[in-house]
């Protein structure tokens, strides 16, 4: 149940895909070598391998304990902590200006996806901390930024995300936590938020709680809230603890997977002492929260990315090592697994839908990227676009597969992968969580469809299928990439009628908007994966030709592409069809029916 880190694999996707060379020309990124990306991507993964992944097994076995209101982490995880802390491999991407590596987001990515799949609970605590990180360096104050960012920025202080309460779920709008205003310019926070991922823990010194809560009088729904830091002790000026604030975890749930990691339920203002500073603007809470969530979302598809590639890694060591029946042909008559057609379809679908999502992931945050550094103002608005334009699909699109790829996995290892001490069926219930948190997958669809598609007249889909259109008209008439045109012309033919049939769409229609969500948003994953490998093929074919690089690697890259093409592909584009016939169906039989 080892983890090596795919540091080639990563490497070709942050170069071809991610831009990362190109990225490495902006002004804060000109330091960052080629030699030196190399050397942190090894040493993220030996850290990955050594430290994290090791504990993965104890965490789910283990758990967490709530005692007095304290959780205790598993063994291991709170010297763990000490050792991610102490190697500087929390935040690269923070801002020099409070202690820093001022890497871009996409190598944050890069180490994130190394962390995860090395032990999935345990990197939800470092990806928490980056959200309020991002969430505070954009919204926060000159004083907050400077009180806080060093220390959650080094990881001695982590950070959570605290939005659902009991009767407000996906509906956010509904939430009761209430601010009462002080004289001191502090605010009371009373109230109760459930599944806050990290909320208690012994890790690390502090934990700074991001609060949405309601101020007095303020208007119903989203346009009333107010976002809030909420310190588990409070800070004073000098940057020291003061007292423990009136803010504890009062249960810890129990759940499918994830069990190392802490889901708390945590009360606010039980003596009604609860101390919290506001973030940004009164009633603005929600956009200064989405700067947070929207991180989250990209970290959270990553996720499924992550968790796919450590099963993988699984099911691969398995089938090379399995022993089992005979080859088809009667070649041999003690075949490994691997050998056989199955096995091998099962295999190279796995890998080549991991590494498809890895590309949109870190494509999605190198535009995060290009949108906040850029030189060019055009440039940073367009980047900007189409981040926006993509993170829906990253995150709902990679955690589909990451949740379908590691039950394949479990499948190529067959009734072994049922049992729990492989380790892979741990997988499976790690990657259910990520679908349903950071906003369902539904809601993802419908937030692509009813907001991302109409933003700015459809100008950022209209470009990115553009240049996906022309890419595929200038592959070669012949040789490997020739094999690609026409899936790639066919699935970005089905994706641009779909979107066209979608944008746009007035009140009439709304039902069969929605109702064409979900299937629309896989088959933009599935079409806009296969543009990406294709890309990352076109780079191999590229080098090969120049006799650099490693030519195993990059043969292996053409294939992974025209399998793609070939057999995954036309799954995406024969979802035309059930984008495009509406809700009628849907409606067809009434309520009742259901149970009939």
């Amino acid at each position: 149940m080892s983890y090596s880190a795919p540091t080639e694999t990563m490497r070709h996707t942050l170069e071809f895909t991610a831009g990362l060379g190109e990225l490495t020309r902006c002004p804060p990124f000109q330091d960052l070598s080629a030699d030196l990306i190399d050397g942190i991507l090894e040493q993220a993964g030996k850290f990955a391998g050594g430290v994290f992944a090791p504990l993965n097994r104890v965490g789910d076995m283990q758990g967490c304990l709530l005692e007095n209101g304290i959780v205790r982490s598993p063994s291991g995880f709170a010297s763990a902590y000490r050792e991610l802390v102490e190697a500087g491999w929390n935040c690269v991407s923070g801002s020099p200006d409070f202690g820093g590596m001022g890497m871009p987001y996409v190598m944050q990515i890069a180490i994130q996806e190394m962390m995860t799949a090395a032990n999935m609970a345990f990197s939800l605590c470092p990806m928490l901390t980056q959200g309020a990180i991002e969430a505070l360096t954009t919204h926060g104050t000159d004083q907050q930024r400077a009180l806080y960012l060093p220390n959650l920025i080094s990881g001695e202080w982590s950070g959570t995300m605290n939005l659902t309460e009991p009767q407000a779920g996906s509906d956010v709008g509904a939430l009761r936590t209430k601010a009462e205003p002080q004289p001191d310019g502090t605010y009371r926070i009373k109230g109760q938020k459930i599944y806050i991922t990290w909320g208690e823990h012994e890790c690390s010194s502090n934990i700074i709680h991001l609060v949405l809560a309601r101020l007095p009088g303020a208007p119903a729904g989203t346009k009333g809230i107010s976002l809030f830091l909420v310190p588990k002790f409070l800070v004073k000026e000098d940057g020291t603890l003061g007292p423990r604030n009136d803010v504890k975890c009062v249960s810890i749930e129990h759940k499918l997977g994830i069990h190392a990691s802490p889901t708390c339920t945590m009360s606010f203002g039980d003596s009604d002492e609860c101390v919290g500073y506001l973030i940004g603007e009164e009633n603005r809470g929600m956009a200064c929260m989405f700067t947070m969530m929207n991180n989250a979302r990209i970290a959270v598809g990553l996720q499924g990315v992550a968790i796919g590639d450590r099963a993988y890694q699984q099911a691969l060591a398995y089938a090379r090592d399995r022993v089992q029946s005979k080859t088809l042909t009667g070649a041999d008559q003690s075949a490994r697994i691997i050998e056989h057609p199955d096995v091998r379809r099962m295999l190279l679908t796995i890998n080549d839908k991991v590494e498809a999502c890895r590309a949109l992931v870190y494509g999605t945050a190198r535009a995060v990227d290009s949108a906040h550094h850029h030189p060019d103002a055009d440039v940073r608005a367009a980047s900007q676009g189409l981040a926006d334009l993509l993170t829906p699909v990253a995150k709902a699109h990679s955690t589909d597969i990451g949740v379908e790829m590691t039950s394949m996995a479990i499948q190529v290892f067959g009734g072994m992968g049922y049992v729990e001490e492989t380790g892979v069926a741990q997988h499976l219930r790690d990657s259910r969580i990520a679908p349903i948190y950071e906003g369902t997958n539904g809601i993802q669809a419908l937030d692509l469809v009813g907001r991302k598609l109409n933003m700015d007249g459809g100008k950022h889909w209209k470009r990115l299928f553009s240049e996906m259109r022309q890419f595929t008209a200038d592959l070669p008439s012949s040789g490997p990439l020739a094999a690609l045109e026409p899936y790639l012309d066919d699935g970005v033919e089905a994706l641009q009628t779909a979107a066209v049939n979608l944008f746009g769409s007035d009140e009439e229609e709304i039902l069969d908007t929605a109702a064409g969500a979900t299937p629309f948003l896989r088959m933009f994953g599935v079409i806009f994966g296969g543009y990406l490998l294709a890309v990352e093929a076109k780079a191999a074919k590229a080098l090969l030709e120049k006799g650099e690089g490693n030519p195993s690697f990059l043969e292996a890259k053409l294939n992974t592409a025209q399998f793609y093409a070939e057999q995954i592909m036309p799954q995406g584009t024969a979802l035309l069809g059930p984008i495009t016939r509406g809700a009628a169906t849907l409606y067809a039989i009434s309520e009742e029916q259901f149970a009939a």
